[in-house]
């Protein structure tokens, strides 16, 4: 589940921001802005610190009047150690009319031991049942109807047609088929 990170704006008064002192997270999280009156823009800002682990999907936002909008911040779990690091997300509303600081605390989510159950079942050698598996019983009758299906085919349209051009594919036809006939009998013997 996404941590979220609740900004009240305009609540008690135009403009104002009600932001939590700090907030604590192991992953990535979203800011939640909360408009509570007129149409206004937003500006999120990360410290330097807090920039080296984390990034926002854009730093000014346009809140709609009395809406609700998410801002994603996408920290890299890779930046992170087993200390906590620590940061500042500075929310802005209204061009600077109102400024607040939020100190971020990002640390290392605890290892998560996994464990897996295996039954006792699969320590034993299974039995192996001889199926039939499926597919073409005798292979070598399949290649020698096809071959002889295009030897076939092959020698009527030389025939029909009579051009030397089809009569020198006819015979490249026979050949492939006596190659492949030659790798099944080297394949079976």
């Amino acid at each position: 589940m996404i941590d979220e990170l609740a900004v009240h704006i305009s609540r008690e008064g135009l403009h104002t921001l009600e932001v939590p002192a700090s907030f604590e997270t192991t992953d990535s999280f979203d800011i939640r802005l909360v408009n509570h009156s007129e149409a206004l823009h937003v500006h999120l800002h990360l410290d330097d610190p807090l920039s080296k682990m984390a990034t926002l999907d854009a730093g000014n936002h346009y809140v709609e009047a009395e809406s609700e909008r998410q801002v994603r911040v996408t920290v890299d779990e890779r930046t992170l150690e087993q200390e906590a690091k620590l940061g500042k997300l500075k929310v802005a509303s209204a061009y600077g009319a109102e400024t607040r600081w939020i100190d971020i605390k990002l640390s290392k989510p605890d290892p998560k031991e996994e464990t897996v159950q295996v039954d006792e079942s699969l320590a034993k050698p299974q039995p192996r049942h001889e199926e039939n598996e499926p597919g073409i019983e005798n292979p070598a009758r399949l290649v020698l109807g096809l071959g002889f299906g295009a030897v076939l085919i092959a020698a009527l349209a030389a025939a029909a047609i009579g051009a030397p051009l089809v009569a020198g594919g006819a015979v490249v036809v026979f050949g492939g088929v006596l190659v492949a006939l030659f790798f099944l009998v080297q394949d079976i013997g």
